[in-house]
């Protein structure tokens, strides 16, 4: 799982949980993958992600590699802020662990890359 995705899931659908966001991080085994950087696409998903929850979750797993916490207004001509956030977002993978519900602490693991969010018949 990227960082990307990580940034776009909740537990917000398990009763009770207000916000659910952003899911906690305990990951077992991380792999980092060279990724062709493609800095349109960086520029057009930045805008799209909550910042800080990127900067937390890459910071928790030991991968922050000195990616500034504040997105700075001409972010978008930074070269080198723009191959950070990609190295962040799309090389960075998740491929065993958990995400966990920041409100309840339920445990969704991730196996083989790939979150699994089913919840129990108690928790709709």
């Amino acid at each position: 799982m990227k960082l990307l995705t990580h940034n776009m899931l909740t537990s917000s659908i398990i009763k009770g949980v207000k916000k659910g966001f952003p899911l906690g991080i305990a990951a077992t085994d991380i792999k980092v993958s060279e990724v062709d950087f493609n800095p349109d696409f960086i520029k057009k998903m930045i805008p799209k992600l909550e910042w800080s929850a990127i900067c937390e979750a890459a910071e928790s797993i030991g991968h922050l590699d000195g990616l500034p916490k504040e997105l700075a207004p001409d972010y978008e001509t930074d070269e080198d802020f723009l191959k950070k956030a990609h190295h962040v977002i799309m090389e960075v993978e998740i491929k065993e662990g958990d995400l966990i519900c920041p409100e309840t602490g339920r445990k969704f693991p991730i196996k083989n890359g790939i979150p699994n969010m089913l919840l129990k018949e108690d928790e709709v």
